[in-house]
């Protein structure tokens, strides 16, 4: 039986989602109270959507499991009081036929904020709001992300790894202010290590008035990480939501995108 959870964490406590030997992260306490309830001594591994960084959080992620014999109602209840604080369990069902919760996503959205008001963030969004000492000029910064939308190889803004592929398609990057608040939502149907936050920095630095709106497209025609485009903070960083095709299209995607990657 394949099980989709629907997971929000605040990730300032979490070295990211990935499992890592001797680290805490979102997808080994997850899997480690699944062993505990189900009684097994190798916990059954999870799939997510998108593997967050260290101090990113989720309101949107969404992941899979594959276990046999169990009552899905009965593992979400206790699954929810086993997890900690920082990490929530929005919902534990049965997937639909052809379900995968990295593949069959259509996109990804994320919203990044900043605060560049003179006294800094509120202290009670500290944790989620990055504070930022100049003023930004969000305009600019929306003239510079108009460069980036679109098809195109990110490998500017991503870190690389051997055997991916950089290719990506951002849907939508845009900035609204409401007062100092600033918040920035980035769409795509998929992400690179770090793309998002260094795709930020680009935009920054634009709105700074350091860069006219030009420069983030020649950034991203340059194809090579460039030091002047600062990856921004994590913790202003957060998985909003993961969008899927309905149940007749998720086999389908599935393996347009397994093909994608292997291109």
């Amino acid at each position: 039986m394949r099980l989709r959870l629907d997971i929000s964490y605040d990730g300032t406590a979490f070295r990211g989602w990935a499992t890592q030997p001797q680290l805490r992260t979102v997808q080994g306490e997850v899997e480690s109270a699944l062993a505990t309830i189900l009684r097994l001594d190798v916990a059954p591994q999870l799939t997510c959507a998108g593997r967050t960084d260290a101090g990113v959080h989720a309101r949107g992620q969404v992941a899979h499991v594959d276990l046999d014999g169990v009552d899905p109602p009965t593992l979400e209840r206790r699954l929810r009081r086993l997890l900690p604080d920082d990490i929530a369990l929005r919902a534990l069902t049965v997937a639909p036929e052809g379900f995968d919760a990295r593949f069959s996503a259509l996109e990804r959205r994320y919203v990044y904020r900043l605060c560049d008001a003179p006294a800094g963030p509120d202290p009670l969004t500290r944790s989620v709001v990055v504070g930022w000492n100049r003023t930004l000029d969000v305009d600019a910064m929306n003239a510079a992300a108009a460069h980036l939308v679109g098809e195109h190889d990110f490998a500017a803004f991503c870190k690389r790894r051997e055997g991916a592929t950089t290719i990506r398609t951002l849907l939508e990057l845009h900035t609204v202010r409401d007062g100092h608040l600033l918040a920035t939502t980035v769409r795509a149907d998929a992400f690179c290590h770090s793309m998002v936050r260094a795709l930020m920095g680009a935009l920054v630095a634009v709105g700074e008035g350091r860069h006219r709106a030009e420069w983030s497209g020649e950034i991203l025609a340059g194809a090579v990480r460039d030091a002047r485009v600062k990856v921004m903070p994590a913790h202003g960083l957060v998985l909003e939501e993961v969008v899927y095709p309905d149940d007749a299209g998720l086999s389908a995607r599935a393996l347009e995108s397994r093909r994608r990657r292997d291109e």
